[in-house]
């Protein structure tokens, strides 16, 4: 039985931006690491127990999504932080709120989300879970 997701992969056009999207606005910390499998240092996203490696479009990792291109994620991030707190963090830094505040339906259960897109153009939704 499969029990979580250990890490995902994003494709990116620009190292910079995309670190700065997802550190200086998200939070999330940036790391580095080096993978004995080819000899070569990466840099991924952590937050609590998750990871995010992100793969340069100019020179992805081996082996790679077979259509490994910027801007074709839709990824959902539960935040504990009040929405409200999300878009003045979003309206500070000039990301356009696409979406929300919408009730959606997320993999525990209901979720109140906005929506975002990374400097790739990828769908970044940000959930509260709603508690009944």
């Amino acid at each position: 039985m499969i029990l979580s997701i250990d890490h995902i992969v994003i494709t990116v056009s620009d190292m910079k931006k995309t670190i700065h999207f997802y550190s200086d606005i998200l939070g999330m910390e940036i790391n580095q690491f080096y993978s004995k499998s080819d000899n070569t240092y990466r840099k991924s996203l952590k937050f609590g127990k998750q990871k995010i490696n992100l793969h340069e479009a100019s020179n992805p990792y081996k082996p790679n999504a077979e259509v490994a291109l910027p801007g074709t994620l839709d990824i959902c991030f539960l935040t504990d932080e009040p929405l409200s707190h999300w878009i003045k963090t979003f309206n500070k830094n000039n990301v356009t709120i696409e979406s929300g505040p919408v009730f959606k339906t997320g993999a525990s259960g209901p979720i109140e989300s906005i929506y975002v897109r990374d400097p790739d153009k990828n769908l970044i939704e940000i959930s509260n879970q709603i508690i009944n």
